[in-house]
């Protein structure tokens, strides 16, 4: 569902997906690009939205260049999803293989700050809420049971987008990781951490 949130290209909340155990409940993950394009009617619809947590996934000199108009609010972290050296200059799915196989550990730190935020929706975005923003919003959905078919199509939603990017992602995952439950724990996820975000997002 398309929010209205004024001046953000690729905003919504990823409600309404299917789960092997339920539906991802309306209000619990919002996915955007990022907030320093928000109008000021736009930084108003944020604060509105309750949000009990925002995580920018950019590099600290993306935000020094592009401050989030939220940086000082206390739901706000910038926490970077990947190392700076992992930038890539594509969304094929290689890419996204790289990001997961070299960024294990900073991942699932970001992750697990889906687990422990306060009440209220979880709100995530990078740049372009494309690619960093995909690839953290694919492993939370994963997390909550929802397959890799309703992911992709999720996914196809944001502006320049194939399914078959996230397809592919999700099966190098599995192939290579063990799926998204394994990648994370691996990474210093506790299996309670994993099962806050599925509570969380589940209806």
């Amino acid at each position: 569902m398309k929010l209205a949130w004024e001046g953000c290209l690729n905003s919504r909340d990823v409600g309404g997906l299917l789960s092997a155990d339920g539906r991802i409940r309306f209000g619990a993950l919002l996915r955007s690009d990022s907030h320093n394009r928000l109008t000021a009617e736009g930084i108003a619809a944020v604060r509105a939205a309750g949000i009990g947590r925002i995580l920018d996934l950019r590099w600290a000199r993306e935000t020094a260049r592009e401050p989030s108009p939220f940086a000082d609010d206390p739901v706000y972290r910038n926490a970077p999803l990947i190392a700076e050296l992992a930038e890539q200059g594509t969304t094929m799915p290689d890419a996204y293989r790289t990001m997961l196989d070299d960024n294990r550990r900073q991942i699932t730190g970001v992750f697990v700050q889906l687990s422990d935020a306060p009440p209220g929706p979880l709100a995530v975005h990078c740049s372009a809420g494309r690619d960093r923003t995909g690839v953290l919003v694919a492993l939370a959905l994963s997390v909550a049971g929802v397959p890799a078919s309703a992911i992709a199509e999720d996914y196809a939603l944001t502006e320049g987008c194939s399914g078959d990017t996230i397809l592919r992602t999700l099966a190098h995952l599995e192939n290579r990781h063990g799926g998204a439950i394994d990648y994370l724990t691996k990474g210093g996820a506790t299996r309670t951490q994993l099962s806050q975000v599925r509570d969380r997002l589940l209806s």
